[in-house]
């Protein structure tokens, strides 16, 4: 959710938006199923409305009232003549109480996820399962949580049971309504007499959250993800300022003034741990900005937790600039936190696309507020993630290794660069998606694939699915590229090409390029075709195909007779991998 563009989720308002949609041409856009036990009408104008807010067009399909076996299993169903990116199955506690009362809830695991396998099995490559929001009655009062028969305690064993069933499987995830029926209490959430009446399955004042709750899921499945925190220090990172109080006398610690500072610096360390980056930018002499993390015995954060640091006195605009440049990712995968309100506007003004929340006054508030923005949400979380900081400063060892160079050829010769090229692995195939998922600088056509559809590139016989990680005298980046093709009668087409702009100038993208017409020589196939869809981020890759000879009518479709492709020279050695099938 970006907090500059989203911030009112008052109902009657998005609906009035709903009905006066207008995006953008070239928009990013979503096909978004719906299947519910509840009516829908008024749930949906609100989710399309949402989506548009954040520059995204959604086209929703509404499944029928309280059928969703019948589009599901039905293969010639409104559902599948829809062919969805996403499918959404909302099902409403009131209507699991209907059938509490009739026959019990045993079967409701079995026949979700009955639907999920259903659903993957007809190629659905992103599944959302919201759960159920616990409902407010209780005969049995307190003794419920000790097991007792009742609706209550089987939606919470229903809820645990659907998220571990929801981890077995790739391609489902849940939204957690329950969370946000929690949050604005449940005596607000339901209200019994609109289900009577129109079978609606919240408060009408509270469907927006509910939309934006599916929305969060579906945008980060479109690569919409924090990557990068950036924070000020004085009186954000700690209280006080360092250049009076002195590196032991800012406010920081367990108890006293400086506990807010220090559950802040708590949530931003988890937020690390997951794989999202920390970085500085003061205003302060370099010096002291450093003193706190080496010298407060009660600091939270080190200085090896943050990727970036930047003090000086220039202007906070320019100063996130150099560390977007410095990280090379996109200003919108930016939240920028700062307790002044002139900095805040500051970088509002002149960087647009960089989140900036407003702050609550008490810093005793801040985790709180920001945890309600929902800025943070994944579909992923891998090993990679949890590895991210460092390879970042791997990163800035190879910088600092460059400017001893003169010659940029000695510089990539002395970085002793090893890839492993190998088809996409089962135990990878997280991984592989999140790239897929996150990519879009250095993205030739932007398709977003789930780890069920990577899956199933994987097991195609047809496909030519690789990866590529590389590693050099610094580190290992891990895995930094993917390519993706099929032989199509006597021509190879490439559908996905992307590539971790880490790597960028080091010779990985010739050294695939070669490997592609390797293949392609090997199979007698005449040709490699590819393709290039622009979107707002990937201008970098528009000249990519022409770059290496190819050709093109249209600026979208390019080709090159395999004959007359010239090998290009890299400072690049393939290490030992999986053989590749290369034969017919």
């Amino acid at each position: 959710m970006n907090p500059n563009k989203v911030i009112d989720l008052d109902y009657r308002r998005l609906v009035r938006a709903g009905k006066k949609l207008a995006l953008e041409p070239g928009a990013p856009s979503v096909r978004l199923a719906l299947l519910s036990d509840a009516a829908t009408q008024q749930f949906v104008p609100v989710l399309k409305a949402l989506f548009a807010e954040h520059g995204v067009a959604a086209e929703c399909y509404e499944g029928a009232f309280d059928a969703l076996e019948l589009e599901v299993l039905d293969a010639g169903s409104g559902l599948h003549a829809f062919q969805p990116d996403v499918v959404v199955l909302l099902c409403a506690t009131q209507a699991l109480r209907a059938r509490y009362y009739a026959r019990g809830c045993e079967g409701e695991l079995e026949r979700l996820t009955r639907l999920w396998d259903a659903l993957v099995a007809r190629g659905v490559g992103r599944i959302i399962q919201a759960n159920f929001a616990l409902p407010f009655d209780r005969p049995f009062g307190q003794y419920d949580l000790k097991g007792a028969p009742s609706l209550y305690a089987s939606v919470q064993k229903l809820n645990a049971a659907l998220a571990t069933a929801a981890a077995q499987r790739a391609s489902v995830l849940i939204c957690d309504l329950e969370s946000v029926a929690s949050y604005v209490g449940r005596r607000h959430w339901f209200d019994e007499r609109l289900w009577d009446l129109s079978k609606t399955f919240c408060n009408l004042e509270h469907l927006p959250r509910a939309a934006q709750a599916i929305a969060d899921l579906v945008l980060a499945s479109l690569g919409r993800v924090v990557k990068c925190v950036v924070l000020d220090l004085d009186n954000t990172l700690w209280g006080g300022v360092v250049g009076d109080a002195g590196a032991t006398g800012v406010e920081i610690g367990a108890h006293g003034d400086g506990e807010a500072f220090h559950r802040f610096q708590h949530f931003l360390l988890a937020l690390k741990n997951r794989g999202i980056l920390l970085a500085v930018c003061s205003k302060n002499e370099l010096a002291n900005a450093l003193a706190p993390f080496e010298q407060h015995p009660d600091m939270v954060l080190r200085r090896e937790d943050i990727t970036v640091f930047v003090a000086n006195w220039e202007n906070k605009a320019d100063n996130l600039r150099t560390i977007r440049d410095t990280l090379e990712i996109g200003f919108d995968s930016l939240v920028f936190l700062d307790d002044n309100p002139f900095e805040r506007n500051l970088v509002r003004t002149y960087l647009p696309e960089v989140i900036v929340p407003e702050l609550p006054d008490d810093p005793a508030d801040w985790v709180r507020a920001l945890t309600e923005l929902d800025l943070f949400e994944t579909t992923s979380f891998s090993s990679e993630d949890l590895a991210r900081a460092a390879l970042y400063k791997q990163e800035a060892d190879r910088r600092e290794a460059r400017a001893a160079f003169t010659d940029v050829s000695e510089y990539l010769r002395s970085l002793d660069m090893r890839i492993g090229i190998e088809p996409f692995r089962r135990e990878r195939l997280a991984r592989i998606s999140q790239l897929f998922l996150r990519s879009n600088q250095f993205n030739l056509t932007t398709q977003r694939h789930s780890e069920a559809q990577c899956a199933a590139l994987m097991d195609d016989p047809d496909v030519i699915a690789l990866t590529a990680s590389l590693e050099d005298r610094f580190g290992d980046h891990g895995l930094i590229s993917i390519v993706v093709a099929r032989p199509d009668g006597h021509v190879l087409k490439v559908s996905d090409w992307l590539m971790s702009c880490r790597v960028l100038g080091r010779g990985v993208e010739q050294y695939l390029m070669n490997r592609l017409f390797a293949l392609a020589r090997e199979r007698g196939l005449a040709a490699v075709e590819g393709e290039y869809r622009p979107t707002s981020k990937n201008g970098l890759v528009k000249e990519f195909w022409s770059g290496f000879g190819f050709a093109s009518e249209d600026g979208r479709h390019y080709r090159l007779e395999t004959s007359r492709y010239q090998k290009r020279d890299t400072f690049i050695r393939e290490i030992a991998g999986p053989a590749l099938e290369v034969s017919p």
